[in-house]
C-alpha cells in the first residue's frame, strides 16, 4: 500500500469514529484563528475572553473579576493555529507564565474557553470532561453587601434580607474597617509617613511594632456583639461564614476565633494571608471554628503545600486563579485524600459562574459556591442559556447543553461595557509573542543578519 493510501484510509478511519458521536464541527482540523476580550463594566469588572476557529465556532471564558485584558491577551501568539482539543497540551505550554492572584486569570480564563470549545465541538457538557457529576443541584452561598452603618441590629437586616431570597448559606464581612466607630476597639494609632502601595492598604492600615492591627477586648468583644445578633436573627437552620478581617495577627486571630466559638459558624475566611501556611496552621489547630483560604493560590502546585501541611479545615480556589475546571478538580480531589472538602470562590460573570456549575458537580467533596451577583440586575443578562432564574432557594441547576452551556448575549455586554465601543475589537497587535524567547522568521528576507 503506498503511503498516499494509507493516509486516505487513516482520514476516512477517523471520519468514521468522529460519525459516531455528536459533533458540530470536524474536530481533527479545527485551529485557533484569533482571540478577543470585552471587558463588562461592574461591581469588578468582567473581561470577557472569546477564542474564534477556522470552522466558525467559538469558546467563551473571562479573566478573574477585577483582572485585565492584558492578562489573557498576552498568551494568543500561543494560540493562533493550535487545535483547541489538545487542551492539556495548551494548558501546559502557557501556564509558567501565570501566577496568584489576578495573574492566574489569563490562563485560567482561556481553559474555560478551551473546555467550552470542546464540549461544543463534541456535544457534551464540560461536566462529563471532568469525570461526570455527583449532584445535579449546586448549593450557592450568597455574599452580603455592607449596610451603610455596621451596626449589629443593620448587619443582621441585612442577612436577613439574604435569607429571605431563599439562601440557606450566607456570608458577610466583618472586619477591622468595621471597627472605626467603636472606641478603643485597636491598639495604638496608624503609623505615619507609611507609603501605601494600593487603596487596599490604605484601607488597612499599619499599626505599631509588628506592622498589623491589635485587636483589644473590646474590639473582639464587638465582632462577637454583631455575630451573634446575626446569628439570632436568621437561626440555626441557616449556614453563616464570615471574611475580610484585615491584617491582624495570629494571636489575635486565636482570640478572636475562640470569641466566635458559640455561633456555629461554617468557616472564617482568610483570617492570615494565604501564603503564611504557619500562621494558617497555628489559627486552624487553635480554635474550634473551621478556618477556609485560597481564593488567590494557583495551580495545584501552590496548593500542595497548604493541604499538605492540613493548614485549613476548607479549601476555597477560585477557578479564575487555580487554574481552570480541570485544575480545579485535580486540587479538590488531592484536598479530600486529607479529608478538606471544597468551596469555591467566585466574584465573576455568568460564564465563570457555568463553567463552576459544571466543577463543582464533579468535586465529591463539594460545600458551596460563592455568588457577588445577587444585587446586578443585568448580571444573568449577558449571556443567553440560563436557566431563569438562576438560583432557586438557594440552589443552582447543573447545566446540560454542550460546552458551559451558553452563549454571549452581544446586546447586554455592548450596553456594559467598560469603555463603550470597545466590543470585542480586532487584537492583532497581540498576535506576536509578548512573552518568553522568540525570533523573527529567519526566511524572511528583512531578518538576515
Amino acid at each position: 500500500m503506498s503511503p498516499e493510501q494509507a493516509r486516505k484510509d487513516e482520514q476516512e478511519a477517523l471520519g468514521r469514529v468522529e460519525d459516531a458521536v455528536n459533533t458540530y464541527s470536524r474536530p481533527t482540523g479545527l485551529k485557533i484563528t484569533d482571540m478577543r476580550v470585552a471587558v463588562v463594566r461592574s461591581n469588578f469588572d468582567y473581561p470577557i475572553i472569546r477564542i474564534d476557529t477556522n470552522q466558525g465556532i467559538s469558546g467563551i471564558g473571562e479573566v478573574r473579576d477585577a483582572g485585565h485584558r492584558e492578562n489573557a491577551l498576552q498568551f494568543k501568539s500561543f494560540l493562533l493555529g493550535q487545535n483547541p482539543c489538545h487542551v492539556d497540551y495548551i494548558f501546559n505550554t502557557i501556564k509558567r507564565f501565570g501566577g496568584p492572584a489576578r495573574e492566574g486569570g489569563g490562563v485560567s480564563g482561556i481553559e474555560l474557553a478551551l473546555w467550552d470549545l470542546v464540549g461544543k465541538v463534541y456535544g457534551v457538557p464540560c461536566y462529563q470532561f471532568l469525570g461526570g457529576k455527583y449532584r445535579d443541584l449546586v448549593r450557592i452561598y450568597a455574599d452580603t453587601t455592607h449596610p451603610d452603618a455596621i451596626t449589629p441590629e443593620a448587619m443582621a437586616q441585612r442577612v436577613l434580607e439574604r435569607k429571605k431570597l431563599g439562601f440557606t448559606f450566607i456570608k458577610f464581612d466583618l472586619g477591622v474597617h468595621d471597627l472605626e466607630e467603636t472606641p478603643d476597639a485597636v491598639v495604638g494609632t496608624a503609623t505615619r509617613g507609611e507609603f501605601p502601595m494600593s487603596l487596599y492598604e490604605q484601607r488597612y492600615k499599619a499599626r505599631g511594632a509588628t506592622g498589623k492591627i491589635h485587636l483589644s477586648e473590646k474590639g473582639i468583644a464587638r465582632f462577637a456583639e454583631i455575630v451573634a445578633a446575626v446569628r439570632e436573627a436568621v437561626g440555626w437552620d441557616t449556614y453563616l461564614a464570615i471574611d475580610h478581617f484585615g491584617e491582624i495577627t495570629v494571636d489575635d486571630a486565636i482570640r478572636l476565633g475562640k470569641a466566635l466559638e458559640p455561633y456555629s459558624l461554617s468557616w472564617m475566611e482568610d483570617i492570615i494571608r494565604w501564603w503564611d501556611i504557619e500562621g494558617n496552621r497555628r489559627v486552624t489547630e487553635a480554635i474550634n471554628v473551621p478556618t477556609l483560604n485560597g481564593e488567590d493560590i494557583y495551580l495545584f502546585e501552590g496548593w500542595r503545600p497548604m493541604i499538605e501541611a492540613r493548614a485549613i479545615d476548607i479549601i476555597q480556589p477560585d477557578l479564575l486563579t487555580s487554574g481552570g475546571m480541570l485544575e480545579t478538580k485535580k486540587i479538590a480531589d488531592h484536598a479530600e485524600r486529607y479529608d478538606m472538602p471544597t468551596a469555591l470562590h467566585f466574584a465573576g460573570s455568568p460564564i465563570a459562574f457555568m463553567a463552576n456549575l459544571h466543577c463543582a458537580a464533579a468535586i465529591r467533596s463539594f460545600v458551596a459556591l460563592e455568588n457577588h451577583a445577587v444585587d446586578l440586575p443585568f448580571w444573568k443578562d449577558l449571556v443567553t442559556g440560563m436557566d431563569e432564574p438562576a438560583i432557586v432557594d438557594g440552589y443552582a441547576r447543573v447545566p446540560d447543553k454542550p460546552g458551559l452551556g451558553v452563549e454571549l448575549n452581544y446586546d447586554a455586554i455592548e450596553a456594559n461595557l467598560r469603555t463603550p465601543g470597545d466590543l470585542f475589537l480586532p487584537t492583532e497587535e497581540w498576535n506576536l509573542p509578548k512573552l518568553g524567547s522568540w525570533r523573527p522568521d529567519p526566511n524572511d528576507p528583512l531578518n538576515k543578519f
